[in-house]
């Protein structure tokens, strides 16, 4: 992929290609923590891929639950510009239209840097999420504060002490 650098997705002008709208609609729906918003732009078969677990989060209702852990631990956040281009999603090995979102954030006290990229599909919908983020120290506090509040919302088993 070669990122070509955009306007700042959330600008008052109008986002030029469906794949901008997407991602300002998305941008947007995080900011004001509108989960239904952001439920409303998943396909039925969106992949979340997750900066701590091998395999991908599968189906909108895993993944609007995730979603909903994350906004409850996410402090301060906001997204810091965009870049538009295409890429070879995961699960296909098709190029589709994607759109990377570098976010910063803190949870339980550490200070997060991220990407989100989003592949979309003909109908405007985010159909693939990767997400990276740094330094390693806050990738597994991240890891940790996700997996309790999975555990908590009933997403996922406890892990089995071990």
């Amino acid at each position: 992929m070669t990122p070509q650098p955009t306007h700042d997705l959330a600008a008052d002008s109008a986002p030029v290609t469906p794949a901008q709208a997407t991602a300002a609609r998305f941008r947007e729906a995080v900011e004001t923590r509108d989960l239904a918003a952001i439920e409303a732009l998943f396909t039925e078969d969106i992949r979340f891929y997750s900066p701590v677990k091998f395999t991908p989060f599968e189906g909108k209702p895993l993944v609007v639950g995730l979603f909903g852990v994350l906004l409850r631990l996410f402090e301060d956040f906001r997204y810091l510009g965009g870049f538009e281009g295409a890429a070879e999603t995961s699960a296909e090995g098709t190029e589709a239209p994607a759109v990377v979102l570098p976010f910063r954030t803190t949870v339980r006290g550490k200070e997060i840097h991220g990407i989100d990229l989003l592949h979309v599909d003909e109908a405007g919908l985010i159909k693939e999420f990767t997400v990276m983020v740094r330094p390693l120290s806050a990738v597994r506090t991240l890891g940790d504060a996700v997996l309790a509040g999975l555990v908590e919302a009933g997403l996922v088993p406890a892990p089995e002490a071990g």
